[in-house]
């Protein structure tokens, strides 16, 4: 049982880290995508329309890899999690199914439409056909995270006899208190990624002295979306995030924080530490005193519960990956601020663009936001084991018990193979992309 567990986790893992590799840049880039549109639309300077339909091209290869990678992740609902699947499918099959049928079209059909009907549509439409790519892609963010909210914090349910979730309430699911927070901190996140990318892309431009207008351009512009991204990113999402984790699963925050004991007098903030789960305590551990109370309630003295205060079966199963997971995550999220903070300043002196180093820098850095985001989506979920549904419903209900570990082990090296080469292939369509530039060729 317990490898059939394993293994089902594996996959899953494996699969929609792959998967979010693609919409966590899709996410943000419409949103910059539209930004150039409507540039091009007030100021009729034709480099920022180039400079839509290129972003668009990228967007499209990381549209198409998402929806190729996301498809396995819905049929294992029905092989892996086939129980899971039965009992609260009366459920989260509403926003699974509003994912499918609205916001996949909506973003499919209009990126169709901007990539191939700007003489058709003209430029007010071609605009709108943007922005509606945009729409679908939020849109698509969002029922997934309501998705992901109500395993969290369920909410307007009803347990029937037989063990199944049934809805009592369909406002309640985009009601959650926890979807509005999770939702703009992961589109957040999304807009550093996107940010990073059109940065370094601008910084690469600029670097090998080609197409220099649009690597200006796109340095400018991925710097100052950055900036701002790095910073709501940390606040108000990320501290409404936590501020939620200590409200509704308070044993996952200490995990997350580290505290194995509950401290009078104020909670210290964890800068560097390694969990020692025998000793139970934090080794080699640099910390700063009481700033933990004071974000988490304001108050310098707030006493907030260690693991000490919960049971074993209501503390996270892997307490040092979730812990490494978040405070990576928060490290690397404070590198961004610094970096964009950096960039802004030389932007306005009109000096980034001869300093080489700052443009190496940035161009080198964009793998980060992608691990960042990853790590986000782990710390979600390692928190809320052992739980499918927190508080209701073991992840070790919630597996077929048909599927044996060897199909499902024997699968996941076929997905390794074969995501390795859509990984390539991702790889060289992006980078002929990115070589032949914004601008049309010449006939």
């Amino acid at each position: 049982m317990e490898d059939m567990l394993f293994y089902d986790r594996m996959q899953f893992a494996f699969t929609i880290t792959f998967h979010y590799i693609f919409p966590q840049l899709t996410m943000g880039l419409s949103l910059l995508i539209v930004y150039f549109k409507w540039k091009f639309l007030r100021s009729k300077i034709e480099k920022y329309n180039y400079a839509a339909k290129f972003f668009m091209k990228i967007f499209a290869v990381n549209f198409t890899m998402g929806v190729v990678t996301g498809i396995p992740m819905e049929f294992q609902f029905g092989t892996n999690w086939a129980k899971f699947s039965e009992l609260t499918g009366g459920i989260i099959g509403q926003t699974l199914a509003m994912e499918g049928l609205f916001s996949f079209f909506l973003e499919s059909s209009f990126l169709v439409l901007f990539i191939f009907g700007e003489k058709l549509l003209g430029q007010r439409l071609h605009f709108l056909a943007g922005f509606l790519v945009f729409l679908g892609s939020w849109a698509s963010g969002l029922f997934i995270i309501a998705t992901n909210a109500w395993m969290q914090h369920p909410v307007g349910y009803e347990i029937l006899d037989n063990g199944k979730f049934v809805l009592e309430n369909f406002s309640s699911l985009f009601k959650n208190p926890w979807l509005l927070p999770a939702f703009l901190h992961n589109q957040m996140a999304s807009l550093v990624t996107s940010s990073f990318v059109v940065a370094s892309i601008g910084a690469f431009y600029i670097l090998r002295n080609k197409n220099i207008e649009y690597g200006k351009l796109f340095l400018k512009t991925g710097v100052i979306f950055g900036f701002i991204a790095s910073l709501l990113v940390a606040f108000p999402t990320g501290d409404w995030n936590a501020k939620n984790v200590v409200k509704y699963q308070p044993a996952t925050f200490a995990a997350m924080e580290g505290i194995f004991n509950s401290e009078k007098g104020g909670a210290e903030i964890i800068l560097i530490g390694q969990p020692n789960m025998v000793e139970k305590k934090l080794d080699n551990k640099i910390a700063v005193p009481n700033i933990l109370s004071f974000l988490t309630y304001q108050n310098w003295n707030a006493e907030i519960a260690g693991m000490d205060q919960f049971k074993k079966e209501e503390l996270p199963n892997n307490i040092p990956m979730l812990y490494y997971s978040y405070h990576i995550m928060v490290g690397l999220g404070t590198i961004f601020i610094g970096v964009m903070a950096v960039s802004l300043f030389f932007l306005y002196r009109k000096k980034i663009y001869k300093i080489k180093s700052l443009l190496w820098f940035i161009m080198f850095l964009v793998p980060f936001p992608y691990i960042a985001n990853l790590l986000g989506w782990y710390v979600a979920e390692l928190g809320r084991q052992p739980y499918l549904v927190y508080g209701l419903l073991k992840t070790s209900e919630g597996i077929s018990p048909t599927v044996s570990s060897g199909n499902t082990l024997f699968t996941l090296l076929g997905f390794m193979g074969l995501y390795f080469l859509l990984g390539v292939l991702f790889l060289i369509l992006i980078g002929k992309t990115i070589n032949q530039g914004p601008e049309p060729k010449k006939i």
